[in-house]
């Protein structure tokens, strides 16, 4: 996301709407691949780092949570 939008509550509200349509079609999990910038992002909601997974270089943090 460009900084100039971060902080703003656009994330996490993108998030809630995920968490809804997850449950609604009947999953208990949900897995996001993050960034190494992104991942206090996601633990603030409560998503725990599981496993790293590489591109070539570029390292993303597979993160999960239970619904």
């Amino acid at each position: 996301m460009a900084p100039d939008c971060q902080r703003k509550g656009i994330g996490a509200a993108l998030m809630r709407v995920l968490d809804r349509l997850a449950r609604e079609k009947g999953n208990t999990t949900l897995v996001v691949p993050s960034s190494v910038t992104a991942e206090g992002f996601y633990a603030k909601l409560g998503f725990k780092a599981v496993r790293d997974s590489y591109h070539g270089d570029e390292r993303t943090i597979i993160m999960e949570r239970a619904l």
